[in-house]
């Protein structure tokens, strides 16, 4: 992993030069503030430096979009398309057996059907009784299920391929939710101005949080804490 920094007058241009260095959108760059000074009376000029945590060739399987834990962890919330289908294609439906016989293993009747297909993304849906164990705390359990299914991918000539697992629409009702609690934390942080850490979020989730408070000027979000699983401090900055 390799640390860039860039330095702006606010905020957003500090992100667009790193977006425009970087070749990356506003919603792939996971990033801290390390120093943030508003214009005063000994300085004149308003000074944002964030740093950017960029993924090398190799640690992107693991940390940007990793087959199935994490980051996302995979490729994350991605809304349903639609009723359930058959599997169209040899490799579709190994994945679909594969999956179905993982959890038959772990004692779950399910079907699994295919729910999307995209460019390098395939959505299999999980009916089971017991979902909600399936899905486990924060979605945990489902993660690392799609976390094996995913090497199983690679195994099964889809290296290239991320397979995106859901049950219960909750990976919808997950993105929908975080964006609602950020908004609530933002109106308590501006009220008490003071800040709020937020519970550990993988990438994905961080992003989502990141984006979704950036319209709020005088809201700012940093990341905490190391590895892959990360926490939010929401902070109230004024105009």
């Amino acid at each position: 992993m390799v640390v860039k920094e860039f330095e702006g007058k606010t905020e957003k241009e500090a992100i667009d030069r790193a977006i425009e260095e970087l070749g990356l959108d506003r919603n792939e760059i996971d990033f801290e503030i390390v120093e943030s000074k508003r214009p005063g009376i000994l300085f004149r000029g308003g000074k944002v430096k964030i740093r950017v945590h960029v993924l090398e060739e190799e640690e992107t399987e693991e940390e940007d979009e990793p087959r199935g834990g994490g980051e996302e962890p995979g490729p994350g919330p991605t809304p349903r398309r639609g009723g359930g289908a058959p599997a169209d294609s040899a490799f579709e439906a190994k994945m679909v057996d594969y999956t179905r016989g993982l959890l038959d293993r772990m004692g779950f009747a399910a079907e699994v059907s295919v729910v999307f297909r995209e460019d390098r993304r395939i959505g299999l849906d999980i009916e089971a009784e017991g979902s909600a164990i399936l899905i486990g705390k924060q979605g945990k359990t489902l993660e690392a299920l799609q976390f094996i299914v995913n090497l199983a991918a690679g195994r099964m000539g889809g290296e290239s391929t991320r397979i995106v697992l859901d049950t219960e629409d909750y990976r919808s009702r997950r993105e929908r939710s975080l964006v609602r609690m950020a908004g609530q934390v933002a109106e308590q942080v501006r009220r008490n101005h003071d800040s709020q850490l937020l519970e550990a979020l993988n990438p994905f989730e961080r992003r989502l949080i990141h984006t979704a408070l950036a319209r709020h000027g005088d809201i700012e979000t940093v990341s905490e804490g190391e590895g892959l699983y990360k926490r939010i401090r929401v902070i109230w900055r004024g105009r």
